[in-house]
C-alpha cells in the first residue's frame, strides 16, 4: 500500500487471505515517494514465490500501474477514497492503465479490498485443488448467509406489521 494509513481499507483484502490461508506480506510502499523501494519490492516478487500483487493507493494512486510496469505478475489495483475526491481520483488512476500494461481494478474502499483478496484466491485456485475447494465451499456460505438474512428481515417484518 501506498501509506500505513491504507491499512484500515487493505486490512480486508489480509483478511480474506487469511481465512483461505494464503499467505502474504503487507509492506507500504509510495510510487512517488519511495519509487526505487517500490521497484526493488516488485522486481524481486516472483524470486520470493509471489504469484499475485495487490496494490493499494489513494489520491493519485499510480502504486499499482507502477508496479505493473515493474513485472509480469497479475497486479490488483484498489483505490482508496482518502482524497478529497473520495476515490474517485484513485478508481481512475487505478484502471485507465494505457494497453498493455495491465491492472485488474477493484471498487473504491473496504469491498475493493476485499474483493481483492478474493480474486487473488480465484486466480491461486486454478493450479490449487484445495483452494478450489475452499473457494467453493465460500461461494456456498456466501449463498447460505443470503438466505438466512433474508428469512430474518421476513421474520422481522412480518413480526412488525
Amino acid at each position: 500500500m501506498g501509506s500505513d494509513s491504507d491499512f484500515t481499507v487493505m486490512e480486508e483484502a489480509s483478511k480474506v487471505l487469511d481465512k483461505f490461508g494464503v499467505n502474504h506480506e503487507v509492506i507500504v510502499s509510495s510510487a512517488h515517494r519511495s519509487p526505487e523501494r517500490t521497484r526493488k519490492y516488485t522486481q524481486g516478487a516472483s524470486k520470493r514465490g509471489i504469484k499475485i500483487l495487490i496494490a493499494g493507493a489513494g489520491s493519485a494512486a499510480h502504486l499499482a500501474g507502477v508496479i505493473a510496469a515493474e513485472t509480469t505478475l497479475p497486479v490488483i489495483g484498489v483505490p482508496i477514497g482518502s482524497s478529497a475526491l473520495n476515490g474517485l481520483d484513485a478508481l481512475l488512476s487505478t484502471t485507465q492503465m494505457p494497453g498493455g500494461v495491465s491492472v485488474a481494478g477493484m471498487a473504491i474502499g473496504k469491498a475493493g479490498a476485499k474483493n481483492a483478496g478474493v480474486l487473488a484466491v480465484q486466480i491461486l485456485a486454478l493450479s490449487n485443488k484445495t483452494l478450489h475447494k475452499k473457494l467453493l465451499k465460500f461461494k456456498k456460505d456466501q449463498a447460505k448467509e443470503v438466505e438466512r438474512k433474508s428469512r430474518k428481515l421476513k421474520s422481522d417484518y412480518a413480526a412488525n406489521t
